[in-house]
């Protein structure tokens, strides 16, 4: 069993992730505020004093406990520490995150360190944004100067107010003005506000201060306890979870050879920077989440440093799990008005491309637009870091029998020789070709019929959720009703008809459309790719010109349509494939109705007509 301290935005998404194993766990939080559905969770309610925490854990057989409660809920973060300790539980702390500390801000150690700093600056008129349970620690400064606190406009909080004999008139609620005219209105000397982080709207809040040019005093985080694991966010969560608790979840996510190489690169430069050689390195994924991977080896040569990563596919069937990602690094010293130049490589073991239509140069190594960003973000910052005067870096990937590798891929097919391709979008390798990965579609739907969603969206992954987030945003539908169907196209349909979904909304792009238009209900690149011959019967059933109909042959990737086949020019050819996936699902929908839409790559949505 695992239990878990909530009540605010990480104590959400935390119950979301547990909810997708489909196994018990206990949701506790303070009050009843925060509305939450759970299917799998069981909801505790009420302070829980060091006791009533043990008696919990120890009747509920508990094995793990996830702190995400908020930042300055310190006694909370005390008990469960003590807790832990005398039952000998591990603690994860999902941990928000939290911008660089602005030197103009006023840092402040505790309440009492921020008063004696307002005290000695003058400040005479503050506005307070730290909530209704600052009042009582800020009682010394508020009963001597003129201030005003914003808190949640709830008959519990003004309660509280009240009870230490706050000023109602003085009393700012949430939601009822913006930051600005909140300032307008009450013109303070300062503002005081805690390190929220950004779930707590931090930058927002104090945007606007630094815009009017109103001091900022800000009450600092308090420290955790050492023995808490700290992980930033979903991927840092599952991985503490399959380490601490292995049978929990059905699948392990892994990292993508994208990731692995980022992490190499940084730990090649970072030795060429210091001197240093260190067993693991922090990168960040797109996502903004950090993640450490282990570094297997280092070696300095002549012309630089080469460290390599081996590469974990979790349980995703990936041909290079296991793998050995190397990447040397040189520079070149020299003055630049710019970020140093980074110029990539393909080494042993790594693919060179032959063909256009893959968004990188013919010539150039297999390196795909993710991992190079990724790559020249941890390389640019590392430079910075270090003070150095570098004008250029060179970046040579490997991979270890890549070249053998790529023989069991689809590379060949794309024009690309010699290796593999460095690739991801998240830095995150999902599961898609297992069993267990339909059943997880499987509780996913589950849920989000439980929590009363009347329409369940399905798409291929997190690119296309994100689109259809915006598209969809006037629908107001909960974050469960957004499933990845990865490649397993009919499965989640048969799924969602089965637990009774009436509405269901498929995003497609259109690499996946052109393989389920031709009837491909599970569009995994080992099973199927895109027909060329197919495109041309479209394009010639919808009048296309001479000229488009010439260069479908010589198509490396269906997204390459989008820049032949305007869309605005031929919409009968987007149509005519969202008519042939609509007839490819039909016999599975029984009496649902399906809802298709086809996403562009910049995100814009063509729905079927």
């Amino acid at each position: 069993m695992i239990l878990v301290f909530g009540g605010t935005t990480e104590g959400r998404l935390v119950a979301r992730v547990l909810e997708e194993a489909g196994k018990p766990f206990l949701y506790s939080t303070k009050g009843e505020g925060q509305e939450m559905e759970l299917v799998h969770g069981k909801r505790l309610c009420g302070a829980m004093n060091e006791e009533a925490m043990a008696d919990c854990c120890s009747e509920a057989s508990v094995r793990l406990i996830v702190d995400a409660a908020h930042p300055f809920a310190v006694q909370l973060h005390q008990t469960i520490a003590t807790v832990a300790a005398r039952l000998g539980l591990p603690v994860i702390r999902y941990e928000r995150k939290y911008p660089p500390r602005n030197p103009d801000f006023v840092w402040c150690d505790d309440y009492a360190d921020a008063m004696q700093k307002m005290e000695l600056a003058g400040v005479s008129r503050l506005l307070a944004w730290t909530g209704v349970n600052t009042i009582r620690p800020l009682r010394p400064f508020w009963s001597a100067h003129e201030s005003f606190f914003r808190i949640l406009n709830r008959d519990d909080s003004r309660r509280i107010a009240s009870d230490q004999g706050f000023p109602s008139d003085h009393l700012l609620f949430y939601q009822e003005q913006s930051d600005e005219s909140m300032i307008k209105q009450v013109l303070p000397d300062a503002i005081l506000t805690k390190e929220s982080g950004s779930s707590g709207f931090f930058e927002e809040k104090t945007a606007v201060a630094i815009q009017k040019h109103i001091p900022v005093y800000v009450i600092k985080r308090p420290v955790l306890p050492d023995s808490f694991l700290c992980v930033y966010g979903e991927f840092g969560l599952r991985r503490e979870i399959y380490r601490l608790l292995p049978d929990f979840f059905g699948l392990h996510c892994g990292l993508t050879t994208g990731a692995c190489a980022t992490a190499a690169a940084k730990a090649a430069l970072y030795k060429i920077l210091y001197g240093e050689e260190i067993p693991s390195m922090e990168i960040q994924l797109p996502s903004g989440e950090p993640v450490v991977l282990s570094v297997a080896s280092v070696e300095a040569d002549e012309t630089g440093v080469a460290c390599s990563v081996i590469k974990e596919a979790g349980d995703d069937p990936d041909v290079t799990n296991g793998c050995r990602i190397k990447v040397h690094v040189s520079v070149v010293d020299g003055e630049t008005e710019e970020e140093p130049l980074i110029r990539f490589q393909a080494g042993p073991g790594v693919g060179t491309v032959t063909l256009p239509g893959l968004g990188l140069d013919v010539g150039g190594p297999a390196i795909n637009q993710t991992p190079r960003r990724m790559m020249e973000t941890e390389l640019h910052r590392l430079v910075v870091a270090s003070g150095r005067k570098i004008s250029s870096i060179w970046v040579t990937v490997s991979v270890e029998h890549g070249e053998e590798l790529a023989k069991r891929t689809f590379n060949p097919k794309l024009g690309i020789v010699g290796g593999i391709s460095i690739i991801g979008t998240s830095g995150i390798v999902r599961p898609f070709s297992s069993e267990a990965f339909v059943a997880s579609i499987r509780k996913e739907v589950q849920v989000a019929k439980a929590v009363g969603c009347s329409q369940l969206v399905i798409n291929s992954g997190a690119k296309s959720e994100r689109y259809l987030k915006t598209y969809l945003a006037d629908r107001s539908i909960p974050q469960q009703g957004f499933v990845h169907y990865g490649n397993f196209i009919g499965a989640t349909l048969q799924i969602a008809v089965e637990v009774g979904f009436q509405h269901i909304v498929m995003g497609l792009m259109l690499g996946k459309a052109v393989k389920l238009a031709e009837g491909a209900l599970d569009t995994h690149s080992k099973k199927v790719i895109m027909n060329r011959d197919y495109l041309l019967q479209v394009a010639g059933k919808t009048s296309c010109s001479a000229d488009i109909l010439s260069a479908i042959p010589s198509l490396t990737l269906a997204r390459e349509l989008w820049q032949l086949i305007f869309p605005e020019i031929y919409p009968e050819f987007y149509q005519m494939i969202l008519q042939d996936c609509y007839r490819s699902c039909a016999p599975l929908l029984q009496s649902a109705h399906l809802e298709l839409l086809l996403i562009s790559e910049e995100g814009n949505v063509i729905p079927l007509g």
